[in-house]
């Protein structure tokens, strides 16, 4: 396999098994009615995440999240050929997590939580949706850019990753979902035909990725 083509089947492997644990776990939530609890779904996205940056992390950066891979873009990582190379195996990845999670749970568990789709909750506007999106992921690239793809970054793994994404999950969770990946909400939402302000986790996650980036190679990193 080219070396071209290589990394981006890393991002769509890692990404499927990512999606698949965390959504996964959602949906098992459902089935079990509320066995896994939110500590549950926080520790199965963030474990598995941490596993698979550190295993993938040295073949593509272990990106997983488009939101990632524009934060990369923007902090002079990645060109944009790679930026849309990896966003197609990022969305690929997802979609066939959240195919296999339809077809392996009953129709009742997984339409109750829309395969584990984020959405926001009843009475939160679009507007803080976004907001808060933007934040969590702003967050997420901080670790990445500082536990990754900095030169001095310590030698954790991919821990401080999922680290981030389970505590984020822990907060934002209940609001919106947590999602801070656009292909996390685009993998099961094709799979589960749940559209609702889905634009959100495009726009939040990306946005608050490209500021990170933006803040921590300008002004607080001399050695990205």
């Amino acid at each position: 396999m080219s070396d071209k083509f290589r990394p981006a089947l890393a991002e769509l492997v890692g990404t499927f098994a990512f999606f698949f644990i965390g959504a996964g776990a959602i949906v098992t939530d459902s089935y079990t009615h509320g066995a896994v609890g939110l500590i549950g779904i926080a520790l199965a996205h963030g474990l598995i995440l941490s596993i698979m940056v550190s295993a993938f992390g040295t073949i593509s950066g272990g990106h997983f999240n488009p939101a990632v891979t524009v934060g990369a873009w923007v902090a002079g990582k990645v060109d944009r050929s790679t930026v849309v190379l990896y966003i197609v195996a990022q969305l690929v990845g997802g979609s066939l997590a959240g195919f296999l999670l339809r077809g392996i749970f009953p129709e009742a568990a997984w339409q109750a939580v829309h395969l584990g789709t984020p959405g926001l909750s009843a009475g939160v506007s679009p507007a803080v949706g976004l907001i808060l999106e933007a934040t969590l992921t702003f967050f997420l690239m901080l670790a990445v850019l500082g536990t990754a793809m900095d030169s001095m970054a310590p030698k954790i793994g991919g821990f401080g990753i999922g680290l981030t994404v389970m505590v984020d999950i822990l907060v934002g969770g209940p609001v919106t979902g947590a999602a801070m990946n656009p292909a996390r909400v685009f993998g099961t939402a094709i799979a589960a035909g749940y559209w609702d302000n889905h634009w959100i986790y495009w726009v939040g996650p990306i946005a608050g990725a490209a500021l990170a980036s933006w803040l921590y190679t300008r002004f607080l990193s001399k050695t990205i």
